[in-house]
């Protein structure tokens, strides 16, 4: 039985259900038919798992501006972050939270009817220093509220949906993007999608690491297709660990816990925060707050000797502190059930702690891709540090690289990305499609992913797809996690290269058939794991200095001399990675690079 091909037309197409695949459909589809193609059901996206908030200058509870945000954003990103994408994300934040909120979005709100807003990592007032309430938030469901208020909006604008359609493949006639194909994961047949404009909005690729808050699905799809079409990626060797992952799972603990006057506690019963960053103490940037964790783990202060702290938002603890920093606030255990329902429902569950009574065990986790798919402001793929863009190609939230995360990402960003981003993208497709007609498709388009595939389903190894996905992930934790030196690095290099060649003469796959075949598409899917795998390692280990979630024991200072600059990662036809730093770091709002202070 051979595979079937399918042929469908849309003036735009989006790659990814989540929220900025969403966004970008919503604005599109008000102009130009659009469709969005999606593995997974939208409304299960990962978006949907975002917790504390999304960060927009509403000024709502206390004075704030955008121009605080932006310089919280460029300073938590280590001084990384294009300052151009920095304006632009804390400007329109506030006219995209607000729209969010007419089309129904549940926020939480205040007596006077105003959108609440609690505070959040690395979010200040940048006169006082002290942290500002700039998340804005509906429980600690946010994301998926977004989620289902963004579905239901490109559901009323006639957007087609193609569910369970997993995307393999992009196609190019010369130096423009004019479609995809995709396996229907039901059928298993092939569905090729010519369009004028398309947006991936593929999410991140935290199955890279053995520890993860990222869901199975996230295995760098659209990176590895947009790589091996001969696009660059961008800063990947920046990827974030949030502080406070349930342990030992890596389950997200919101950091909208310590927003609420949550309080990190080692073995000792200190408040250790106080010793890395006195001024903000528990809500400093995620970055800071690993490594402050992971020091106190070696230093021998993790809980019974295990490499895990106490996360404590008891009301008794919370009301302590509140009172030492002078702060008339109190909280009781009604208050932490509104406000964090699904976190005590986590934590009872999947640790048989009650965040009310119990002190939650945590550890970092790998949480988010500061790198990706390099974009300009207005959400085109580019080809180089020179910002050539790839026509009809777009990029948007997690996978795309503007770069407004910098070298690490503030919480509340991701969410103010997505929808930002996310509109931009949709509103510059809508506006190419009006401009251009549909270039043609290469003579045989399915040609290149079916030998693929047929290349798997006919390998005769011995190892499983599940053998060397548990290799990766081990080698990826071990040495290239929250902290890195050359040697480490070196060792992950070379072992992923002897992975990816098991993956292409030792490979089995079981299950030989076509209808949801999982077997198949999840070995496909290590191989996208296992390129980003290699351009990770790779990416870190020529960037020899300290910057943001990129730490080396080796280089422990940041070095704005040689590295104020992307590094961009080159693919070349025999397979070689081109580490290049050409494409320098806009300063264009003077925020020159400084210690960073909290």
């Amino acid at each position: 039985m051979a595979m079937q091909v399918h042929h469908h037309q849309f003036d735009a197409l989006v790659v990814g259900g989540g929220g900025a695949g969403l966004m970008a459909a919503l604005y599109a589809s008000r102009h130009v038919r659009t469709a969005v193609i999606s593995k997974l059901y939208p409304t299960r996206s990962h978006t949907g798992t975002a917790q504390g908030g999304i960060g927009a200058a509403l000024g709502n509870l206390e004075e704030d501006r955008w121009e605080w945000h932006a310089f919280d954003t460029v300073k938590g990103g280590d001084y990384l972050t294009d300052q151009k994408a920095a304006k632009v994300l804390a400007q329109e934040a506030i006219e995209a939270v607000i729209e969010l909120e007419w089309m129904g979005l549940p926020f939480d709100r205040n007596p006077d009817g105003t959108i609440s807003q609690r505070r959040f990592g690395g979010h200040t007032n940048n006169e006082t220093k002290k942290p500002v309430r700039r998340a804005c938030h509906s429980a600690d469901r946010t994301g998926h509220m977004i989620l289902q208020t963004l579905y239901q909006n490109c559901i009323k604008e006639d957007v087609k949906f193609f569910d369970e359609y997993q995307v393999v493949d992009l196609l190019m006639n010369d130096k423009t993007a004019v479609g995809v194909v995709a396996v229907n994961i039901d059928t298993g047949d092939l569905h090729v999608f010519h369009a004028k404009a398309i947006t991936f909005a593929t999410g991140g690729w935290g199955r890279l690491w053995w520890t993860t808050s990222n869901a199975h699905s996230l295995t760098g799809d659209g990176p590895a297709i947009t790589w091996r079409n001969g696009i660059p990626l961008q800063d990947m060797e920046f990827y974030q660990f949030h502080p406070t992952g349930l342990y030992p799972l890596g389950v997200l603990i919101t950091e909208g816990v310590r927003g609420e006057g949550g309080v990190l506690i080692n073995a000792k019963g200190e408040r250790f925060m106080e010793r890395y960053a006195p001024t903000i103490k528990d809500l400093a940037s995620r970055d800071v707050v690993s490594r402050s964790i992971y020091l106190e783990i070696m230093a021998g202060n993790g809980i019974k000797g295990k490499p895990y702290v106490h996360l404590d938002v008891r009301p008794e603890t919370v009301n302590r502190y509140l009172a030492e920093a002078g702060e008339s606030r109190r909280i009781d255990a009604d208050y932490v059930l509104q406000k964090l329902p699904d976190i005590l429902d986590f934590c009872r569950t999947y640790a048989g702690v009650d965040p009310v009574k119990d002190p939650i065990p945590v550890a970092p986790t790998a949480h988010y891709a500061m790198g990706g798919i390099p974009t300009d402001i207005d959400a085109h793929v580019i080809w180089n540090g020179q910002e050539e863009p790839v026509l009809g190609l777009y990029a948007a939230g997690e996978v795309a690289c503007v770069s407004v995360h910098g070298a690490n990402r503030l919480g509340t960003n991701s969410l103010t990305d997505l929808i930002v981003f996310g509109r931009k993208a949709g509103l510059q497709m809508a506006d190419y499609c009006r401009q251009v007609g549909f270039t043609d498709l290469p003579p045989n388009p399915t040609e290149r992913i079916e030998a693929e595939l047929s290349r798997i389903r006919s390998n005769k190894g011995k190892v499983k797809a599940y053998d060397i996905r548990k290799q990766m992930r081990q080698l990826m934790m071990d040495k290239v996690g929250v902290f890195r030196v050359q040697d480490m690095m070196q060792e992950a290099v070379d072992g992923i290269r002897q992975l990816k060649e098991q993956y292409r003469t030792e490979l089995a796959i079981d299950d030989d058939g076509y209808r949801f075949n999982t077997d198949l598409l999840e070995a496909w899917e290590l191989g996208c794991m296992l390129d980003l795998a290699e351009i990770t390692a790779v990416s870190a280990l020529e960037r020899k200095e300290s910057r943001g979630a990129h730490s080396r024991d080796d280089y422990p200072e940041r070095d704005d001399e040689k590295y104020l600059a992307h590094t961009m990662a080159y693919p070349q036809e025999d397979g070689q990675i081109v580490i290049k730093y050409d494409r320098p770091v806009d300063l264009s709002l003077g925020y020159e690079p400084k210690e960073r202070v909290y």
